[in-house]
């Protein structure tokens, strides 16, 4: 069964900020010869690592918000520039919008079920993935989406 990963973006703004430094942290691992291009590092490992892999993604809540996610690739033990370990998720480039989801704060990450996981943007209709992120924000706010 597929299980998600969901995780506060911290310092975040939207999602088109966070695609510019993906793109930057991706560079620097390339020129670095780094396996995967899009690492994010958190100090906890997942235990359920095959359910995670089987079809699971990584949701982003951007200011308080789910927003968007990016398909987990692999998870890998590593560590942190200090040397204390890590678990490393190596994710797929591609950033897909979702329809947006209030979630409150919490630290690390958190699993999420399939059941729980907002859809994709573009799988609400054509012209709603089109729509500014602020605008659909409002239409789900009032229960319109």
């Amino acid at each position: 069964m597929t299980l998600h990963l969901v995780k506060l973006c911290v310092g975040i703004g939207d999602v088109d900020e966070l695609a510019d430094w993906q793109k930057r942290r991706a560079a620097e691992r390339k020129a670095a010869g780094a396996t995967h291009a899009c690492i994010h590092r958190t100090r906890m490992m997942p235990k359920r690592q095959p359910e995670l892999l089987d079809g699971g993604s990584l949701y982003w809540v951007i200011k308080g918000v789910i927003r968007v996610r990016q398909r987990l690739v692999a998870v890998e033990e590593g560590s942190f520039e200090d040397g204390s370990a890590c678990a490393q998720l190596a994710l797929d480039r591609k950033l897909v919008r979702t329809l947006p989801k209030p979630m409150r704060p919490f630290q690390g990450w958190r699993y999420l079920t399939p059941s729980d996981a907002p859809g994709d943007l573009g799988e609400a209709g054509g012209d709603v993935a089109r729509m500014p992120a602020a605008m659909v924000e409002e239409l789900r706010s009032l229960c319109l989406l």
